[in-house]
């Protein structure tokens, strides 16, 4: 199950970066609700590299065809399978690879759970590749969630410690051989008090394991997360009053949620994504077929930062948990 999350849906990605295509099974949508492929389209478009500075020279259509659980544009209660090709794969890039661990990536781990099967062509399954489908399906859940009167949206806090010249952050790695990383935040708003659960089937529970599924993502935070620590619990607390008969706090140090469950006002979450670790600079590492230190020279193409593009995705797995949670 280390591929699938959700509960009411459950949304599941197969394939790999370098694989025929990649896609994912939606199972558990509601019947009868319409899907705008145009919408998913350019969600997708989002994700997908050579917009901006950094990203990786693959270029990739990412266009979904989708398979099943669709009647002209409606769901019909079948299973929802969306497939993207992989188009501009170079396999022969990672040819040096295969028993040479990248720092930063699954490759050891995987080397130590699969014995030297697994795909490492680009990253296989765990690949940032992957997102691609995961936004198709985000993409579906933000309609549904929007005739709900749900809108998630997210955006970039910092890019390698700067807070306004993203681009020249980014630029600056890149010529240098380097990566860099940083901080998104998404807000939703509309969501209902009373979502969710106490303890394990909390709100922030479901959304940080899911969220910890994309690549590359190091931690999850709420409302005032690790900062709420440093305040004195006056200064943490959100004072309750009414407005127009519902329930509201003047401020939102919570996040929107308290206890695992929401409290009506907007959630906010932020994620930290790491730096890509693929660069262009000469890494230490280990050759597992002779058990010896080594050099690593990568090659292959890849992004300077993945920040940007991981925009749309920390969106697209929001959007997914809340709709499940709506669904209960």
């Amino acid at each position: 199950m280390g591929s699938s999350f959700g509960e009411n849906i459950t949304i599941s990605i197969f394939g790999q970066s370098h694989s025929e295509a990649i896609g994912v099974v939606m199972d558990g949508l509601p019947a009868g609700e319409g899907v705008d492929l145009g919408q998913t389209a350019a969600f997708l478009a989002r994700r997908a590299p050579g917009h901006r500075v950094g990203d990786t020279p693959r270029r990739e259509a990412d266009e979904a065809r989708v398979l099943s659980g669709l009647v002209d544009g409606v769901t019909c209660g079948a299973p929802l399978c969306a497939v993207i090709g992989n188009t501009d794969t170079r396999s022969a890039d990672y040819e040096n690879l295969r028993f040479v661990p990248r720092p930063g990536h699954a490759d050891f781990p995987l080397q130590a759970k699969f014995g030297g099967a697994q795909d490492i062509r680009g990253g296989g399954h765990s690949s940032g590749r992957l997102t691609a489908p995961l936004c198709f399906a985000g993409a579906v859940c933000l309609q549904f969630l929007a005739r709900r009167g749900v809108t998630v949206r997210a955006r970039i806090l910092e890019i390698g410690g700067e807070r306004e010249d993203f681009a020249a952050a980014i630029d600056r790695a890149r010529t240098e051989g380097d990566s860099v990383g940083g901080m998104i935040e998404c807000t939703a708003e509309g969501l209902p008090a009373g979502l969710g659960a106490p303890m394990f089937g909390g709100v922030e529970n479901r959304l940080a394991a899911a969220l910890f599924g994309i690549p590359a993502v190091r931690g999850v935070e709420f409302g005032e997360g690790f900062a709420a620590a440093r305040l004195r619990g006056s200064e943490n607390n959100d004072a309750y009053y009414i407005e127009n008969g519902a329930v509201r706090t003047r401020t939102n140090h919570h996040g929107g949620v308290l206890g695992g469950m929401t409290t009506g006002m907007p959630l906010v979450l932020r994620v930290a994504v790491k730096p890509t670790p693929s660069v262009a600079k000469p890494q230490q590492s280990v050759d597992l077929r002779e058990m010896r230190d080594t050099q690593l020279h990568i090659g292959g193409r890849h992004d300077a930062c993945i920040v940007p593009r991981a925009v749309p995705v920390v969106e697209a797995v929001t959007a997914c948990v809340l709709l499940d949670l709506l669904l209960h």
